[in-house]
């Protein structure tokens, strides 16, 4: 173990001492002792902010922010220096949000391989990038293995569009899906019990058949959505509804169909985009940057990782999965998703 881990670990030790004398003493040093230990918990973990990593150097007076989307699009309910998801949801908008703040910032390159995910979070993203947009800061998208149905959503505004023959694409549409028992607990003699304010108060309920009424509420809102799924891609894609609505029935392409029905613009891989970014915006000494969240590298470790959580800094592994299977809805309560594959 080299000297700087015996001094994170020595560190560690003393969080944990003043950890258990903070918590006993009196309400009156209450104040004193939690700024202490923010002071401790920063030098131990580090901060939350975010930080610039040149990735490529050029010109600093203009630089391209290079972003990830990578993973299901959804709010796990954890980000910054103690998320453990693949994507994080917060620290991504905080990403879009602080280029709107950066004049520095000339373009962008968004990397996507997502089978998307949350409606809500989705439109989200899309928020944010319209503001982009409004400050004439181009985005150039390359599409990795996926971007299909929420990954292409985020997608559709860019300027353009890259994607490699393999990537898989499309699956424009939405999906609401549950599980009903009721044939089932009939079999077994199994009456469901419940008490309602309205006849749609439980719709979606898995213990019993759904009524056409239901079904007709149910499929009204899943339909709106879709609305507004096709909207997005015929604004972003300069394509008439009646055009995006013949290729939105929910299918896959490949990037070379993805290209022949217009939406992608181009074949190939990141560092093409890029290239055709710099060359198309006169971006061509541009700095390259990406975003990272200021740590010390501490909480990557057994010990660092245990006492986050310990502290409750840092979320633990089942209440990460939990609020992940939240945001994209369960049997009993089921949610609209832009997301390919079902849930």
């Amino acid at each position: 173990m080299n000297k700087r881990r015996w001094i994170a670990v020595v560190i560690a030790v003393g969080l944990f001492v003043f950890s258990a004398v903070s918590s006993r003493v009196a309400t009156h040093n209450e104040a004193e002792s939690q700024q202490a230990l923010a002071g401790l918990n920063a030098l131990l973990y580090g901060s939350n902010q975010l930080e610039k990593n040149v990735i490529e150097d050029g010109d600093a007076d203009k630089q391209i922010a290079k972003l990830t989307v990578d993973g299901t699009i959804a709010d796990t309910g954890s980000g910054g220096i103690f998320s453990t998801a693949t994507y994080s949801h917060q620290d991504f908008l905080a990403q879009l949000q602080e280029i709107q703040r950066d004049g520095n910032i000339k373009g962008i390159l968004l990397e996507v391989n997502s089978p998307g995910g949350g409606v809500y979070e989705s439109a989200e993203i899309a928020k944010e990038f319209a503001k982009i947009k409004e400050l004439k800061i181009p985005v150039y998208v390359s599409m990795k293995n996926m971007a299909a149905s929420g990954g292409y959503y985020i997608s559709a505004a860019a300027n353009k569009i890259f994607a490699t023959d393999e990537t898989v694409t499309g699956s424009i549409g939405v999906i609401m899906s549950g599980v009903n028992y009721s044939g089932l607990m009939e079999k077994l003699g199994i009456t469901d019990e419940t008490y309602k304010s309205g006849a749609l108060k439980d719709m979606g309920s898995t213990t019993r058949k759904p009524t056409q009424k239901d079904q007709e509420v149910l499929q009204t809102y899943v339909n709106n959505a879709y609305d507004r799924f096709v909207k997005v891609v015929a604004k972003g894609r300069g394509m008439s509804e009646a055009a995006v609505r013949k290729i939105a029935d929910g299918r896959i392409y490949d990037g070379a169909q993805a290209k022949a029905n217009g939406l992608v613009d181009e074949i190939g891989f990141p560092e093409d985009a890029l290239a055709a970014l710099k060359k198309d915006q006169k971006l061509t000494n541009a700095q390259v940057i990406e975003y990272s969240v200021g740590d010390t590298g501490f909480y990557s470790s057994w010990l660092g990782n245990k006492a986050a959580k310990l502290q409750g800094l840092a979320p633990s592994e089942d209440s990460t999965l939990v609020h992940l299977f939240a945001s994209l809805g369960n049997a009993q309560a089921p949610k609209p998703l832009y997301y390919y594959g079902g849930q």
